[in-house]
């Protein structure tokens, strides 16, 4: 079964894939919603999955498919590699994620792949998995950080400018500015924003 929103990239997949000897597609869907009632009906052995997508998104649609189907076999087929794309649906049930780049031949070797339950990832996604795997194992990315680092997170968290933190903690700007930095790395965020957002997130602000 092919679930996306558009027309042309549905009826692309379905010629290329009808085309091979050993494939045969039997439903098409524009949106999760409709993608889930056709996955009950038709019972596929194998779902190519968007993500974007109106009524109900690809997360939620193989969330919901895991739950109602026996063993359902879903490769994401996505233009988007972002974090809060990928983890979500490999956590839902996933088997695997390809983006929408990848050659025809690669997308129906991952059908064929998926039929003996074996997961095809697109590298980039290999690469976030493995290296989400190591921070689960090294423990929390905020638990590298230095005493002063950390003191230096809260204030941020507070909404303190640089000169604030600089004269609180009675340093220079240029050392708070080189803080700063060693905390964005540790933390693999790109600006103080995103620091910000963590903190609150693992409550290392009151």
């Amino acid at each position: 079964m092919i679930v996306d929103d558009h027309e042309m990239v549905r009826m692309g997949l379905s010629a290329y894939l009808e085309a091979q000897p050993d494939i045969e597609i039997v439903a098409e869907a524009s949106n999760g919603k409709e993608a889930v009632e056709l996955a009950q009906q038709k019972k596929p052995d194998v779902i190519l999955m968007d993500l974007v997508m109106d009524q109900m998104d690809g997360v939620e649609a193989t969330k919901e498919i895991c739950r109602v189907l026996k063993n359902p076999r879903i490769i994401v087929l996505t233009s988007f590699i972002d974090d809060d794309k990928v983890y979500p649906v490999i956590e839902a049930g996933a088997l695997s994620y390809l983006l929408k780049t990848s050659k025809a031949n690669e997308i129906a070797e991952a059908v064929r792949a998926a039929m003996k339950g074996e997961p095809v990832l697109e590298a980039k996604v290999t690469g976030k998995m493995l290296s989400r795997m190591r921070r689960t194992e090294e423990g929390k990315p905020h638990e590298s950080l230095t005493a002063r680092e950390m003191e230096i997170l809260r204030l941020i968290a507070e909404g303190k400018n640089n000169q604030q933190i600089a004269d609180m903690l009675f340093i220079t700007v240029k050392t708070v500015k080189s803080h700063i930095t060693n905390i964005l790395s540790k933390l693999e965020v790109d600006d103080r924003t995103q620091a910000a957002i963590y903190a609150h997130r693992n409550k290392l602000v009151q």
